[in-house]
């Protein structure tokens, strides 16, 4: 606004000069209304006229003249007010584009807007990732935290999650906008090794490892996401690992593997309720094969801790969510979280519906009842997503001070001394 303002000021000064009174009075609904309004439907057409400076008014002009005064532009009066429930949880649209050509767009609700991407934490994370050649989930997937993550914080250390085994995947999820092929280009070798040197430069107490899912290899990738584990705990035996997996074609020898790699967080996302598996993930996943493949980390090593993910938005019901939510956790689920699907281009699924903070705090509150160790939930929360990882470091930390091998099983005074 600070460049627009200015000259509009001058071009308003100059016409009133040189125009003449009758002019300036002409003009004066352009300057009370310099914005367009937010209404899903074109406005009428209005009448093109000859103003008394001789000038032929543009259509331009005439869309401007139908939008909200200056005052209410500067003060924010429209979007600011309080909205009633039923306006609050509407599916918010606009119709933007030139007469002829325009399109239906969906707008978020307030508490979806993230700042754009910035400052020299973000850049110098960006810097080292693009000179190692290695991948990002926050930017591949279009995390809308990536701001928050790699931007860190007075009272936060900056984070990303890499995404090992290339940046292209064999599945097509209707959800996901990383890139898809049925014949990626093959594993870097230095990748194991070029990602540990990341993160010891780095010098993280908690890191994130997530991939592609590669179905064009044997082991889906397992050995090389084991070793990428082994290397980063050979630079640094404290840090904390978490590792997103895919589910290896439901090859549990391969789940096993990995979880015996040294990792300390076993995450497999079911990604939504049963009902809706089928129209939005891949159809090599389902739900059924997320829950034996979360089953088979625990039961590999015992002191893991195992995590999910739910997004909501898709048009499940209630009574599918406390389904998916009784099958989880009695597959020993330690940990789950509650995010908000947002549709990353118009060629994915829509959203159906989005939830009010308030329906994710519900959520939250009934996992930890179910038993959950600990439960994210909130429109931006994301599987990776840093909020949680303060309470899980904790929750380690304890373990291995009372038992090296981190076999101590999860109890209310533990969950009540971390809380």
């Amino acid at each position: 606004m600070a460049s627009v303002l200015p000259s509009a000021c001058r071009a308003q000064a100059a016409l009133s000069v040189t125009a003449g009174p009758r002019s300036f009075l002409a003009l004066r609904p352009l300057q009370q209304k310099l914005a367009r309004s937010y209404a899903t439907a074109s406005p009428p057409d209005q009448p093109i006229t000859k103003p008394a400076n001789g000038r032929r008014r543009t259509a331009f002009t005439d869309k401007l003249n139908v939008g909200p005064s200056f005052a209410d532009f500067v003060g924010g009066n429209r979007d600011s007010a309080p909205l009633d429930p039923e306006e609050a949880y509407e599916l918010k649209t606009a119709l933007v584009g030139p007469e002829g050509r325009k399109k239906q767009i969906t707008r978020l609700p307030p508490w979806l807007k993230t700042p754009i991407p910035d400052g020299d934490s973000y850049k110098k994370i960006r810097n080292d990732l693009r000179g190692l050649k290695l991948h990002t989930v926050c930017e591949e997937a279009r995390c809308p935290n990536i701001s928050e993550c790699w931007g860190g914080g007075k009272k936060s250390q900056a984070t990303a999650t890499i995404m090992l085994m290339g940046d292209t995947c064999t599945r097509g999820c209707r959800f996901c906008s990383v890139k898809t092929s049925n014949k990626p280009p093959p594993l870097d070798p230095h990748e194991p090794e070029n990602t540990a040197e990341a993160l010891a430069r780095w010098g993280l107490g908690y890191v994130v490892l997530t991939s592609v899912d590669r179905d064009d290899l044997a082991d889906g990738g397992a050995r090389h996401f084991a070793e990428t584990v082994m290397r980063i705990k050979q630079k640094n035996s404290s840090i904390i690992v978490e590792c997103l997996t895919g589910d290896y074609g439901g090859d549990l020898d391969m789940v096993a593997l990995v979880a015996r790699s040294g990792l300390d967080v076993y995450a497999h996302n079911v990604e939504t309720v049963e009902a809706l598996s089928p129209q939005v993930r891949d159809r090599r996943a389902n739900f059924q094969q997320s829950l034996r493949v979360l089953r088979a980390a625990k039961e590999a090593k015992p002191g893991l801790i195992t995590k999910t993910s739910l997004m909501l938005g898709l048009g499940e019901t209630e009574e599918q969510v406390w389904d998916a939510l009784r099958q989880i956790r009695a597959s020993n689920v330690d940990v789950v979280t509650f995010g908000q699907y947002m549709r990353p281009t118009k060629r994915h699924m829509a959203v159906t519906e989005y939830i009010h903070p308030k329906v994710f705090d519900a959520w939250k509150q009934r996992a930890l009842d179910m038993g959950f160790l600990y439960c994210a939930s909130g429109p931006l929360v994301r599987s990776s997503y840093k909020a949680g990882e303060a309470f899980i470091e904790n929750v380690l930390k304890k373990r291995r001070a009372v038992n090296p091998q981190g076999e101590l099983k999860n109890t209310p005074e533990l969950e009540k001394s971390t809380a």
